[in-house]
């Protein structure tokens, strides 16, 4: 199990980062009073009946919003430790000039400068964390970083050699124009120019996740250039994408009726980005709808 221990100074992108670690997979506790570390540690290892619950990827948020607590934390670290379990701490920190102009721009309270200044609140603060502060695996300082430039660290420092870029998901959605355009896409594939299979009677009733649907459609020597060509395209955009910080991308692939050109295309992309080491989901919006109906359609339009 890949436990994290997020901590650090107030204002230094604390939550920010633990956005970015749910991001990339992990399971995130917020506020958490160190006393319960260990007991929500085993609970997740152990699970109903001693197989887990299936969650591999942990990060607890500790800091002195939980001050009374604090003074625990180190007594379940060395548990931890006397049990073998692994863990790493991320400590983020900044000037504290820096952490200032944040509280001031925000308008937040500080939490332990409620009866005192800002500065002396981050003395004490300083003192309180001083101990994780020396145990921290990384000790990040966003002083001088930008959201994005955040992200790319926490995902340099913990990624291992077998992950995928868990920094972007891309999201595949077949539907027929005819239906409307899923609002949630950022970006619309038009594959209306393909030969429709609806027109082929052994085809019609078939779906674009059938063989015989798929190998029509692929057939078409217009249809391997476009996959070449938007492959090319999405290879070159994703950097770029998760520069900007961009989380999920919703790609959108249509034809008339959301069934057979627009799904065949779509799983095409999929299975070709995967190959880029790519997270992929796919979703057949419209493949449900029955194609007996959209010749009724037709036909009323003709009547």
């Amino acid at each position: 199990m890949d436990i994290i221990i997020l901590t650090g100074m107030s204002g230094a992108g604390k939550s920010k980062a633990a956005n970015f670690l749910e991001d990339m997979g992990y399971f995130c506790i917020d506020n958490l009073p160190p006393q319960l570390l260990c007991n929500i540690v085993y609970a997740f290892k152990e699970g109903q009946g001693g197989e887990g619950f299936g969650i591999d990827r942990l990060a607890f948020v500790i800091d002195v919003r939980s001050a009374e607590f604090l003074a625990g934390a180190q007594a379940e670290l060395n548990k931890l430790d006397a049990d073998g379990i692994n863990y790493r701490i991320i400590f983020l920190d900044a000037s504290d000039d820096v952490l200032i102009r944040r509280y001031k721009q925000s308008r937040r309270n500080h939490p332990l400068a409620k009866e005192k200044g800002l500065s002396q609140g981050l003395v004490i603060e300083r003192r309180q964390l001083s101990f994780l502060r020396y145990k921290a695996t990384y000790i990040i300082d966003t002083t001088n970083l930008s959201i994005p430039n955040l992200r790319d660290h926490l995902y340099k420092l913990i990624q291992t050699a077998d992950d995928v870029d868990e920094r972007m998901s891309l999201l595949l959605v077949s539907f027929g124009f005819k239906y409307g355009l899923p609002l949630e896409c950022d970006e619309i594939i038009d594959v209306r120019f393909l030969t429709n299979p609806f027109y082929v009677p052994e085809l019609k009733p078939l779906c674009g996740l059938d063989k015989e649907v798929r190998e029509y459609v692929l057939a078409n020597k217009e249809a391997q250039v476009f996959l070449e060509k938007h492959e090319e395209l999405f290879r070159y955009t994703l950097p770029y994408y998760i520069r900007e910080g961009k989380v999920r991308l919703t790609m959108g692939v249509g034809c008339t009726g959301g069934r057979h050109r627009s799904v065949v295309m779509a799983e095409e992309l999929a299975r070709r980005f995967r190959q880029n080491d790519i997270r992929v989901l796919v979703n057949h919006r419209d493949i449900a709808k029955d194609p007996q109906n959209e010749t009724k359609g037709l036909n009323t339009l003709f009547d």
